[in-house]
């Protein structure tokens, strides 16, 4: 019993104690420098998940042991560490931090504080990639990347976002950026949610993508989607839903004037008025089409209301062994054109789990699924029927007409179609499945060496359905026989599956050097295989009536008429790597990296490829001569760097001939043949390499509030693999390595923390970005030719590079305004020709006809032959901008935020092929034009009484007042007319949002409550005459950027959106 007692009175001794140690600690946490508190700051016992946050008036409450150590965490703070070593009530001063400086930026293979960067990187964060309601993070983040150009070519659902780092090197090829999603290659990142990531960060000159060497030559960008997080289970949950409407019209003929030029056109074409009084009545009657209501077709076409949905629900959490991140995300978009809708979903799974204390197993998993219905979807590689979606809604009839605007009687050589059948004969479905699975393995073999292992799948395939109605190009040229005028399908499925698995080994060598020196080596290996192939299935002969979800529910209605199985060879990458970074007292700083690339793309003796860089920085800021700056100037560090990245983007199989395994009706009944590929092998294809050099400088100024950068780089491409022209061979073309570019630039980038206070902060951020793209040498060519084909082959080279030149620069007449009277001798009214002075140049092999009121040319060769004819071709415009950027304003007040984000681009042409198709009808009967071809504006032959005038006074009075040319023209024609400044600066997104105090929020069992109301696209400031200068729809080449023809109008949006976390 005495033991008992004994043992009873030691255990209520202990817990009597631990009592004692245990008690209520409060405080108050204020700034420093303002004294002023600071709410929702975290403070939590070092060593576990327990603590809480402050209140409105910077206070706090928590239950904690009397030798705890309390760690304290808030935004643009630095973090702080407090012994309570008993005492019940804290006072807790916070000194802000120069979060611009201990920012954590992703490079290759790893992570590096930005202070220590020593190349040209530019990261965006995820509030800042949250902030655009849309469905893309490329176009979240276009203008607010230095260095960067993000334009969105069209506004379709799906519109492909084209990406150039510091311009691009290559003529031919894609000019894409590589693209790593934690850690893995892939080709795109259209399918995952913005929501889904956490950071972006793009590396720029060669010392920060040389190791990635084969495929860093265009830049990467580095996207690291949200990891697990220690503590409780989070929950958060952000939903927006909207409407969107078309941005902009453009006008049209009004039915008067529309009736009034098809009665004009109808004499000057044939001297008689049948070709009008059939469709129109008798032009006694004209006047009543002044009152006629007209068809908006373009409303009819894409001014439906579209609306938007968006949501993503993430569940996070976990304890220091084991932590967890899962989310999925739901995009529902109906498009503003009809029958075009986009759907996608997402789930992103992430988990860290220490197996024990030196192995830890990172597991990741992605997967998209998405859909798109409608010809509005991303064509960039069609042809023949994309422009259908819009040229029909600007060129079809105003007003119903008997016997034209009814599909019974309407005669295919007017090439008239009603817009909304035009748009289902043009229909299509996609549906595109991406899965990616990432696992590594990191064991910490003694301290401060870690082997990591990871292995990886990435796994893509899309379905493609493509319908081409009776009213299509493709219907009425391409099937044989019988077949033509029917309906018929392509059914292509493309798939690609990749497999990576990499290893290394990081070592710091702290343990080895004082504290003056910090040295770490990065070894690795990366071993990447891709496998990918195309299916391709072509169906005519449909029954008439067969809409597209008949032929698709019923392709056994059609003819086979011809299987491709297009498997590539099978893409291999095995590499090796380094890195060493070493620091001496943070002052000053080197870097360098090597990485060889062995491709089974080129032979054996081109295979290997060899990429080193080296980069340093010298931290001004830290020698003593700068003592006396410290006032003012928190950090100004100087870099540098050189090095060489390499490109090997061509297909696979080019150093050998390749086939098609086709089946067709046209060879051999529906045996299997072999078909040649159109491109001649080349066994001596080698490396594309991009030597970098870049010098910068990073500068933080008074207290941290303002801080940015400054670079200026030079990067030479030779050996580009172009795609050259190979005629009389049997082929179209062949890869070879030929010619060299450079890119020149300057970058600045911003940021301005204006204003810090309690309830109300001020931000500006800006970055600006300077290019000079020129072609230095094309291997002995005379020029590299590039045609848009926008018009067939009617038009012709529209695009030229020449060496000494840039890339993107338009090729054709200059516009010499219109034949008046006063050029021509006379006219001879029995053959109906106009008579040309001598001296004024005649541009009929261009134009056709000429007579009073023609377009005119510029003979600006001086041959000796007074016409005007393809030599006198020359370049009218340059797609290259001057400079782009972009500059965003947010603020705070109280509970409520504001943020709006602009972008530019100043000094770039656009080729408005729509403008010249859009005022041009001679060429088919009875089509509408724009307004600016209205009368009064135009040159005209017609009377007030209705007859054609000849007389040279009569004409020169009739049209003194008027500026343009007769649209009579059998030709379209590209001149300098059509080549616009495509300057603008757009409002890109504007955000109102309203935060629930913690205090209420908490009683509602919340972490935290936003709305929010946001408007995206709302303002455009551009002198451009199209719909939208941001464009570029003939992307087949990249020779031939910033052509407008039929894009898909952009809309403007207006979302509301809810943010909550619990």
């Amino acid at each position: 019993m005495k033991h008992v007692l004994l043992l009873f009175g030691m255990l209520l001794f202990l817990v009597s104690g631990v009592y004692a140690q245990t008690q209520q600690v409060t405080g108050k946490v204020t700034d420093k420098t303002s004294n002023e508190p600071l709410i929702g700051v975290s403070i939590t016992i070092k060593g576990t998940t327990k603590g809480t946050s402050t209140d409105a008036d910077g206070k706090f409450k928590l239950s904690a042991p009397s030798n705890a150590v309390l760690v304290i965490k808030y935004i643009g703070y630095k973090t702080q560490e407090v012994s309570v070593s008993g005492k019940s009530d804290l006072s807790i001063k916070m000194e802000t931090a120069n979060s611009q400086l201990d920012e954590v930026v992703v490079i290759g293979y790893g992570t590096v504080k930005k202070k220590d960067l020593t190349g040209a990187v530019s990261s965006v964060s995820a509030e800042t990639i949250s902030a655009a309601p849309v469905s893309s993070a490329l176009e979240a983040i276009a203008g607010r990347v230095s260095g960067v150009n993000i334009t969105t070519t069209e506004g379709s659902p799906d519109a492909e976002m084209t990406v150039r780092v510091r311009g691009g090197g290559s003529i031919t090829q894609d000019n894409s950026p590589l693209y790593i999603v934690d850690g893995f290659p892939v080709s795109s990142i259209d399918d995952i949610a913005p929501s889904d990531i956490e950071s972006i960060d793009v590396l720029k000159d060669a010392s920060s993508t040389a190791i990635y060497g084969s495929r860093g030559a265009n830049g990467v960008v580095l996207v690291t989607t949200k990891n697990s997080k220690t503590g409780k289970t989070a929950v958060s949950y952000n939903v927006f839903t909207g409407v969107r409407n078309l941005a902009k019209k453009i006008d049209v003929l009004t039915p008067y004037d529309y009736a009034t030029w098809q009665y004009e056109r109808s004499l000057l074409a044939t001297n008689k008025t049948d070709d009008y009084t059939k469709y129109f009545g008798n032009y006694q009657d004209i006047d009543l089409y002044a009152t006629v209501q007209p068809n908006d077709w373009q409303d009819i076409v894409f001014g439906r209301t579209g609306n938007t949905y968006n949501q993503n629900l993430t569940i996070s959490g976990g304890s220091d062994k084991t932590k967890f991140s899962l989310s999925h995300s739901f995009v529902k978009d109906k498009a503003i054109m009809l029958l075009s809708n986009y759907e996608r979903q997402n789930i992103n799974f992430k988990l860290n789990h220490k197996l024990y204390d030196k192995l830890t197993l990172d597991i990741g998993a992605r997967y998209a699924d998405t859909k798109i219905n409608g010809g509005g979807a991303n064509e960039q590689n069609e042809v023949s029927s994309a422009d259908s979606r819009l040229k029909y809604a600007m060129i079809y009839p105003p007003f119903p007409v008997t016997g034209l605007t009814n599909s019974d009687e309407t005669d295919d050589s007017f090439n008239l179609y009603n817009p909304v059948v035009a748009i289902s004969d043009n229909d299509q479905y996609i549906h595109r499945k991406t899965y990616n699975l990432n696992s590594a393995l990191t064991y910490e073999v003694v301290k401060n060496l870690k082997l990591r292992s990871e292995v990886g799948y990435d796994g893509y395939r899309n379905d493609q359905d493509r319908f081409y109605g009776t009213t299509t190009y493709y219907v009425k040229n391409i099937p044989a026989g019988d077949y033509q005028n029917l309906p018929a399908v392509i059914f292509a499925n493309t798939s690609r599956n990749s497999f990576r698995n990499t290893n290394t080994l990081n070592y710091d060598f702290k343990k080895y050097i004082n504290k003056d020196h910090s040295l770490n080596l990065l070894l690795g290996e990366e071993y990447i295989k891709t496998i990918e192939g195309t299916l391709t299935d072509v169906v005519h002969g449909f029954p008439e009536s067969f809409t597209f979800d008949d032929a698709r529910r019923l392709s056994t209605q059609g003819l086979a008429n011809s299987i491709d199985n297009n498997f590539l060879p099978d893409d291999k990458l095995l590499s090796f790597f380094g890195r060493a970074n070493y620091s001496y007292k943070d002052k000053y700083l080197l870097s360098a990296t090597f990485r060889a690339d062995g491709s089974s793309k080129f032979s054996k003796g081109n295979r290997w490829g060899y990429f080193p860089s080296v980069s340093g920085a010298w931290r001004i800021s830290q020698e003593s001569f700068m003592e006396g700056t410290k006032s003012w100037l928190a950090d100004l560090k100087l870099r540098a760097s050189y090095g060489a990245a390499g490109n090997n983007n061509i297909s696979s199989g080019q150093m050998v001939q390749s086939f098609n395994n086709s089946t067709t009706s046209w060879v051999n009944g529906y045996n299997n043949y072999w078909a040649p590929s159109k491109t001649m092998a080349n066994p001596d294809l080698k490396w594309e390499t991009t030597v970098t050099r870049n010098v910068g400088f990073d500068f933080s100024l008074l207290n941290s509030k303002l801080n940015g950068t400054i670079d200026a780089y030079l990067n030479r491409t030779k050996d580009l693999l172009v795609l050259y022209p190979v005629p009389g061979t049997g082929y179209d073309n062949q890869f070879r390595n030929i010619g060299e570019t450079e890119n020149k630039g300057l970058e600045f980038s911003l940021n301005w923390s204006a204003i810090r206070k309690k309830n109300f902060d001020l931000s500006v951020n800006a970055n600006i970005n300077f290019n000079r793209n020129k072609v230095i040498s094309i291997g002995g060519l005379e020029n590299i030719p590039g045609k848009s084909d926008w018009a067939s082959s009617e038009i012709g080279t529209d695009y030229l590079i020449l060496a000494g030149a840039s890339v993107g620069r338009i090729y054709g007449y200059q516009s010499d305004g219109r034949y008046e009277v006063s050029d021509f001798s006379g006219y001879d009214s029995a053959t109906g020709r106009w008579t040309l002075k001598p001296g004024v140049a005649d541009d009929s092999p261009v134009i056709g006809t000429v007579r009073p009121g023609s377009m005119k040319l510029k003979d600006i060769v001086d041959d000796g032959d007074g016409k005007v004819n393809e030599s006198d071709k020359t370049f009218i415009g340059n797609t290259n901008p001057l400079h782009t950027g972009g500059f965003s304003i947010t603020s705070r007040i109280y509970q409520f935020d504001i943020g709006a984000y602009f972008n530019w681009s100043y000094g770039n042409d656009v080729y408005n092929a729509n403008k010249i198709e859009y005022t041009s009808t001679s060429k088919y009967n009875s089509r509408n034009m724009i307004a600016m071809m209205a009368s009064g504006n135009r040159w005209t032959n017609l009377r007030a009484d209705g007859t054609i005038s000849n007389d040279p006074a009569e004409l020169e009075a009739m049209n003194a007042n008027t500026t343009l040319w007769s649209p009579y023209m059998s030709r379209f024609v590209l001149s300098d007319w059509a080549v616009e400044d495509g300057s603008f600066l757009r409002l890109s997104t504007i955000t109102l949002g309203y935060t629930l105090p913690k205090a209420i929020s908490s009683k509602l069992k919340m972490k935290g409550l936003r709305i929010y109301a946001s408007g995206y696209n709302l303002w455009l400031w551009t002198n451009y005459s199209g719909f939208d200068p941001e464009v570029s729809t003939r992307r087949k080449t990249p020779l031939t950027p910033g052509v407008d023809y039929s894009a898909y109008p952009k809309s403007k949006s207006y979302v509301f959106g809810l943010n909550v976390n619990f």
